[in-house]
């Protein structure tokens, strides 16, 4: 079972660097802190100018890089956005995947392509992190021994 979705975002001029500012960068760094409450899951945003192969394939290699997969439950999320390809991706680790449907993240890359294409990157990821949060909360309930396994920080190359 493949949960992995994909989708293009519309907004051509941005690079990553430039993608979001740096309050909203402090923003969604504290709406993943946020959604991480909810839940033992750990989310990451991942920003890349391009993309140089399939966006899925690319995004699972960035999620391995990143050390994602190294969490106790592998229920790790990657928010990855590739800025002037267009394309985002969100690809949950193994622990998720053995649980959840097909399409699983559908409704969190229509949530960010909405507001890519008005222009609100931030709002779109924040809300993204949050849904990412409450999905988990049903099937990755925070636990009382529960800890930040991995950084919070937005991901930039």
């Amino acid at each position: 079972m493949d949960t992995r979705t994909s989708a293009t975002t519309t907004d051509p001029d941005l690079a990553a660097e430039n993608f979001l500012s740096p309050d909203e960068k402090v923003r969604v760094k504290a709406a993943i802190r946020d959604a991480e409450m909810a839940t033992s899951g750990e989310i990451r945003v991942h920003l890349e100018d391009l993309c140089p192969e399939d966006v899925l394939d690319h995004a699972a290699f960035v999620f391995e890089e990143l050390g994602m997969h190294r969490t106790r439950d592998r229920n790790g999320v990657i928010i990855y956005v590739s800025v002037i390809d267009h394309k985002v991706a969100v690809i949950g680790d193994a622990g998720i995947n053995a649980i959840v449907p097909e399409g699983f993240w559908t409704d969190v890359i229509g949530v960010l392509r909405l507001h890519f294409a008005a222009g609100r990157q931030a709002d779109g990821l924040c809300e993204a992190a949050g849904m990412i949060g409450q999905k988990l909360k049903a099937r990755f309930p925070r636990k009382s021994d529960d800890s930040n396994e991995l950084s919070d920080d937005i991901s930039i190359r």
